[in-house]
């Protein structure tokens, strides 16, 4: 599905009765959106599946932060891409089995998740997986630093679900995509909404009968077999080796996102070892990651040398940058992802985390001697329109020759320089960081030494800037990575 598609269609769909169905876009223009008294009510036909399963709540509040990002208009009252893109992303999104109902009142303005009251007496008697700290349910394992509630299950999977229309599909191996695996194994999985999207690529394409497992600490999936994706669960402490698969049980392997799960060294090779372990000869072993630091992406990038035509293709069909050792890269400009910058850095590094795991990840394929076919992309998607991109000739030609959406249209002046789509894609990026340092509040409090009033002070001053000033607008960019492997035979 092109960016163009997904965009206008809301997302991928799959045979499910129960799952809520698109709103066309006919059905909301009628006026702006109205404020939203919960994170469901943006989707009503959603909160009524979520109340039909205990996970829906109508009254829980909405902060005054997520409302402002949630229903930001322009100057004409019409709804912003990222408006839109939160609507039509809900259809997509599979909600948790385990989730929360009721919360204390938080005193954040960045703060807001949910917890059902069976939830609430296991996380009060301390016999549960889950406990409440800061107005927000996370493991009782203090190590694993981000919330396991709604609103970051929501992010994660909204980070995947850019991940893979800014790569085009949910497999960047070449051999996995020409090869169709039979067993596929994603560790760590949550919500394994990256399963879902994986089974929907591979059903257009003929593979019916792929088995999907996914792993994690605590059971957050729904029962995808429901929607007849052929899927089983088991549940299991990744940081705990050996894991409990047979030698040579997998065609693929998917560690995606563990960068805050796994500290650096001895813990991330284990886990690469028992992946590998649980290959089949000629597997494959795809790894997906997001650096934590932003950094800008300076003016005129030269095209990364030996690319593929289709990686190249996609970069201008989504306006992104794709990276390569010759990308030229600054230091964030903008004062607030300065300051977040600072800070993700040290906590972080206080608890052996990486803020910057893609430049870590080829090099640890290439020194496995069980492993060949390394092969790596690495995308730059910028948070705005960069101030400078109207100035490049070249990147306007390269769009208009791939055939992005902008063919024959002006550039000049106030003329449109990004599709909706390749706007709706940058938002969506911004998005996923802000809801990440929305999510990592307690931890970046605690670095900044900011009390409370100060926090929320800081907090309003960047969402002012980044959505209504459009602050991010110096090259600042979410930077994503695949990197892929087989298994010798």
């Amino acid at each position: 599905m092109s960016a163009g598609d997904w965009a206008h269609s809301g997302g991928p769909s799959r045979p499910d009765a129960t799952a809520p169905s698109f709103v066309p876009d006919s059905a909301n223009t009628a006026s702006a959106p109205r404020q939203a008294n919960s994170i469901d009510e943006t989707r009503p036909e959603l909160q009524q599946t979520w109340a039909s399963t205990g996970s829906g709540n109508s009254n829980a509040p909405l902060s005054r932060s997520r409302s402002l990002y949630r229903n930001r208009s322009d100057s004409t009252g019409s709804e912003r891409p990222r408006a839109v893109l939160q609507r039509k992303h809900a259809s997509v999104l599979p909600p948790p089995t385990v989730m929360e109902q009721s919360r204390p009142a938080a005193t954040s303005i960045s703060s807001g998740s949910t917890t059902s009251s069976r939830d609430w007496k296991d996380d009060q008697s301390g016999l549960g997986p889950f406990t409440l700290r800061h107005g927000r349910r996370y493991l009782r394992d203090q190590s694993y630093p981000l919330p396991v509630d709604l609103l970051e299950v929501q992010r994660q999977n909204l980070q995947t679900l850019l991940a893979t229309q800014v790569f085009g599909k949910p497999l960047c191996s070449q051999h996995a995509s020409e090869t169709p695996p039979q067993r596929v194994l994603e560790v760590a999985c949550g919500s394994g909404f990256w399963s879902a999207q994986c089974h929907d690529y591979l059903a257009e394409s003929g593979c019916l009968n792929v088995s999907f497992t996914g792993m994690d600490i605590v059971q957050i999936a729904p029962d995808y077999n429901q929607q007849g994706i052929n899927w089983r669960f088991c549940q299991h402490d990744i940081r705990k080796v050996p894991f409990p698969f047979e030698d040579e049980t997998f065609d693929l392997i998917v560690l995606k996102d563990l960068s805050l799960v796994l500290q650096q060294n001895q813990p991330s090779q284990r886990v690469l070892d028992e992946a590998i372990r649980m290959l089949r000869p000629h597997g494959v072993l795809e790894i997906w990651e997001v650096d934590h630091t932003i950094r800008s992406l300076l003016p005129h990038p030269p095209p990364p040398p030996n690319k593929r035509p289709e990686d190249l293709h996609q970069a201008y069909a989504t306006a992104t940058f794709l990276i390569s050792a010759a990308t030229p890269f600054g230091p964030a400009e903008n004062r607030f992802i300065q300051d977040y910058n600072t800070w993700i850095g040290q906590a972080l590094d206080k608890r052996k985390l990486s803020p910057v795991p893609c430049a870590r990840m080829q090099p640890m394929l290439l020194q496995e001697d069980e492993l060949w076919d390394v092969g790596f992309r690495r995308v730059a998607v910028p948070l705005g329109e960069m101030s400078w991109e109207r100035q490049d000739p070249r990147l306007i030609a390269g769009r208009q020759k791939h055939d992005s959406g902008l063919s024959g249209m002006a550039v000049a002046g106030d003329a449109p320089l990004l599709t909706p789509e390749q706007e709706s894609l940058r938002d969506t990026a911004l998005l996923v960081i802000v809801q990440l340092i929305e999510s990592l509040e307690p931890l970046l409090k605690e670095v900044s030494g900011k009390n409370q009033e100060e926090w929320q002070r800081w907090w309003a001053g960047m969402m002012q800037d980044l959505f209504q000033n459009d602050g991010a607008n110096s090259g600042e960019c979410l930077e994503i990575g695949a990197y892929w492997a087989r298994k010798k035979g």
